[in-house]
Order: structure tokens, then sequence, then C-alpha cells
């Protein structure tokens, strides 16, 4: 797959924030992801709660079903990643 420009990645945003509600937001998702990429972005995004939270890895872990290795990737996103979670984690 060649590279996404700016201009298709500036696509992909767009239609993300053309989405009104949580109906639209699902069907949308359920449209363009596999039901496994759908559930590892669910289960990132519930292990990024948890860090936040304060939960352990092996807490998260046994929870999540995910693998500390996962759990380590999210916290690596947290503490070095572009700031995108962290601002979601706020404002949910």
């Amino acid at each position: 797959m060649n590279k996404i420009n700016s201009q298709e990645e500036r696509y992909f945003y767009n239609a993300i924030l053309s989405l009104q509600n949580h109906r639209e937001c699902s069907r949308f998702l359920k449209d363009l992801l596999t039901p496994n990429e759908f559930n590892v972005i669910i289960q990132r995004l519930l292990i990024a709660q948890m860090l936040s939270a304060g939960f352990t890895y092996n807490e998260i872990s046994q929870k999540t079903k995910a693998s500390t290795a996962t759990v380590s990737r999210v916290n690596k996103a947290l503490i070095y990643g572009n700031g995108g979670l962290l601002s979601v984690l706020e404002r949910i």
C-alpha cells in the first residue's frame, strides 16, 4: 500500500468529524473495520482509561485479556504519544 498523503488523511479525519451521533459512529466504524480491528481499538481505549486510573499492568491484562506487551504499548502511547489519547480520556 502506498503511503497515505496529507490530503487523504484529512479526508479520513473529515469523515470522522462528520459523524453526528453514536449510531452513525458505530455504523461507520463497523462498516470500515473488521470485527477484530474494532475490538482491538475498544480494548486499547479501555487499557488507556485503566492506566490513567492507576490500575497495574497485571490487573489490566486480567480484566481486558490483553497481553502485558499491549498494555505497555498503550502506556508508551500515553507517555510519549501525540496527546490524543489523553485528550480523549479527559473529555469522556
